[in-house]
């Protein structure tokens, strides 16, 4: 076995890290192989692997129980949301192999980390993308395949460039949307948008769908702590992509479906993200702003601005309708159409029925893209009224 190690120093939390970077991953990438082999979500009755999945279930918990002992939890946000990670992972990974071993540390742990910070008491995406420190170029995974490595890296780029889009779509408001300066900011708006597009695309040419349905899938399953049953890690729980959703105006935080979308993922995005969700439900949109200003009269740096603002808001919708169509269907709608009657139950990771986890991601990407259906309206009419405005005002100038 080769040790991949851990930071300087030998505390309990030191030694859950290392092994988690390394027994965890080895047991874990064993039972994948097996599973794999048969083309099954899991195998039972195999002495061999029930060997492992107890290693998994056993080593896992002793490690966290003397997290427990050790004392005080970690003083830092960081340190404890970190924490929280490691107990989520090996948390997912007795749910993913469904093994039975002493969970109630990691639950009581969990519990107590989750409360400090405020979440969900489980892993979460971002554990994966945003809080995993690598040591030796290894970040912490379930398993060392490679379609693993693809899926996290092309989910945490897009993560990272939407982020980067939020960022400067929330500098616009104090500026204007007439300002010279704002011209820079939709500039990268749009360049970040188009980075999300082009990470999915990366993504969906080089993840295997079996690896992913078999593989990867699994470990964000929803799963108890304690009493209660907490829905699955999720690639888009992070206030990015929402904060885009309403500083364009495709989205409307009065919207109770909308409103539903945020109440949810709440608890499941970083402290740090709730502190943005709260923050940009009370923002005017930027379709609101630049359509009172046009109304009044487009003047030139208005009209560039606009135009370069229509077009991130077709980036964005882009981007998603690329991710529903090309991502979501193929690579989980079109896999579960073959799975056991007995599985069906347990294909999403956000808890509800597969048909109803798709037709709400079908909804959103709907007003993403702002496609009008029979009693779903959009924001296609003021994003229309937007572009009238300033074709006219542009054609007006140049006579």
């Amino acid at each position: 076995m080769t040790t991949v190690g851990t930071t300087t120093g030998t505390t309990a939390v030191d030694r859950l890290d290392r092994w988690i970077r390394n027994e965890f991953v080895e047991y874990n990438t064993v039972l994948e192989e097996a599973y794999f082999a048969e083309r099954r979500e899991i195998v039972h009755h195999r002495p061999e692997l029930e060997k492992i999945k107890q290693s998994v279930a056993i080593e896992g918990g002793q490690l966290i129980g003397a997290v427990s002992a050790a004392g005080p939890l970690p003083v830092g946000a960081r340190e404890k949301y970190q924490l929280l990670g490691m107990v989520g992972f090996y948390l997912a990974a007795c749910r993913r192999h469904e093994s039975a071993g002493p969970v109630e540390p990691a639950w009581s742990l969990a519990q107590l980390l989750g409360s400090a910070l405020g979440v969900a008491p489980r892993f979460v995406f971002a554990h994966q993308a945003l809080y995993n420190p690598a040591v030796r170029d290894r970040y912490q995974t379930f398993t060392s395949l490679e379609d693993e490595a693809v899926f996290l890296t092309n989910n945490g780029l897009a993560v990272l460039a939407y982020q980067r889009a939020a960022d400067a779509l929330r500098r616009v408001p104090p500026m204007g949307v007439s300002n010279p300066l704002t011209t820079y900011l939709l500039e990268t708006a749009l360049s970040a948008l188009e980075d999300v597009l082009q990470f999915d695309q990366t993504l969906g040419k080089t993840l295997d769908v079996e690896r992913f349905f078999f593989n990867i899938r699994p470990y964000f399953k929803s799963h108890r702590v304690g009493a209660v049953e907490y829905r699955g890690a999720n690639a888009g729980d992070f206030s990015a992509i929402n904060e885009i959703d309403l500083l364009l105006g495709l989205c409307d935080a009065r919207d109770p479906f909308y409103q539903n979308v945020i109440a949810e993922k709440y608890a499941y995005v970083a402290p740090e993200d709730q502190v943005l969700l709260r923050a940009v439900v009370d923002e005017e949109s930027l379709l609101a702003k630049f359509l009172r200003e046009a109304e009044s009269g487009a003047g030139p740096q208005l009209r560039q601005n606009a135009e370069l603002f229509l077009a991130v808001c077709r980036a964005h919708g882009a981007a998603y309708t690329y991710h529903h169509h090309r991502l979501v269907k193929p690579f989980l709608v079109v896999p579960a159409e073959k799975a056991p009657a007995d599985r069906l139950t347990e294909i999403t990771a956000s808890g509800p029925p597969l048909d109803v986890v798709v037709a709400g991601l079908s909804r959103l990407s709907d007003l993403r893209s702002a496609r009008d259906r029979p009693g779903a309206p959009t924001a296609r009419p003021a994003l229309e009224r937007l572009r009238s405005l300033v074709s006219g005002a542009l054609v007006t100038s140049e006579q």
